[in-house]
C-alpha cells in the first residue's frame, strides 16, 4: 500500500517541462486557407464543400481530408489522381499563406509564448501541416520554437499520437513532463494517448477531453502551466 501510495504521489508531483503546439486554430487561424482551396477543389469535380465539412478535417492529414472530401462528394479516383488533387489543393493553399503575415497570429499567442519561454518552459510545434515552416517564417512565430515536428517527420495522423511522442523524444522530456495545446478533438485525444495533458483551445463542450479549456492563449499565464 505504501509503495502505491509513494508512486501515485510521485505522478502528482511531475512537473511541466515542455510545451507542444498546433499551428492552425492555436497560434494562428489558416482555417479559412484551407476551407477556400478544399472548396475550390471540391467545386472542379461538381459538388459543394461547406465550412461545417471543413471543420472536421482539423487536424487530419491532406490525404486523409482528400479522402472524406472524395467521400462526401461520392466521387472515386485512383491513387495517382488522388496525389494529383493533393497536390493541386496544396498549391492553392501555399499561394494563399505566403501571404500571411505577422498580424493574422492569433490574440495573445506572442506575448504567451514570451512568457513561457522567459519562464525556461522548452516548446516544440506538433502539427499534421506539412507547410508549417512557411506559416512560421511569414508570422515571425519560428524563433520561439526548439523543436518543430510536422506532416513532413511523422506518417501517422491524429488522434495517433506520434506527432506529440516525438516532440517530447526531441525536446528531451517524458510525455507526462509535457502539456498539449490544441483545438481539434483529434489532437485532444493525441496528447491523452500519449500520455500528456492537454490544453483545449475552444469550446469546453466540444473538447471535453481536454484538463483545461480556454478561447484562445490571451486566456493563459505561466501560473496556469504550474497549476497543472
Amino acid at each position: 500500500m505504501q509503495e502505491r501510495l509513494k508512486t501515485s504521489d510521485s505522478k502528482l508531483q511531475t512537473k511541466i517541462k515542455a510545451c507542444l503546439f498546433d499551428l492552425d486554430g492555436v497560434l494562428v487561424d489558416t482555417a479559412v486557407y484551407h476551407y477556400q482551396a478544399w472548396k475550390r477543389l471540391a467545386n472542379t469535380m461538381g459538388f459543394d464543400f461547406t465550412e461545417e465539412q471543413n471543420e472536421q478535417l482539423k487536424g487530419v492529414s491532406r490525404v486523409e481530408s482528400l479522402n472524406k472530401i472524395l467521400a462526401w462528394g461520392g466521387v472515386e479516383k485512383t491513387e495517382t489522381e488522388k496525389q494529383e488533387l493533393a497536390t493541386l489543393k496544396n498549391s492553392w493553399y501555399v499561394d494563399m499563406i505566403t501571404k500571411m503575415t505577422p498580424a493574422e497570429v492569433l490574440p495573445g499567442t506572442v506575448d504567451f509564448l514570451t512568457a513561457i519561454h522567459k519562464a525556461g518552459y522548452k516548446l516544440a510545434l506538433g502539427s499534421a501541416s506539412k507547410n508549417s515552416g512557411i506559416i512560421l517564417e511569414r508570422t515571425n512565430l519560428a524563433h520561439f520554437f526548439d523543436e518543430i515536428v510536422d506532416g513532413n517527420m511523422v506518417t501517422q495522423s491524429k488522434p495517433d499520437p506520434e506527432v506529440f511522442l516525438k516532440g517530447a523524444e526531441l525536446l528531451g522530456f517524458k510525455p507526462e513532463e509535457c502539456v498539449v495545446f490544441e483545438d481539434a478533438v483529434a489532437g485532444v485525444e493525441a496528447a491523452k494517448r500519449g500520455g500528456m495533458k492537454a490544453i483545449g483551445i475552444g469550446e469546453k463542450s466540444v473538447l471535453a477531453n481536454a484538463d483545461v479549456v480556454v478561447s484562445g492563449l490571451d486566456k493563459l499565464t505561466v501560473k496556469d502551466l504550474e497549476s497543472l
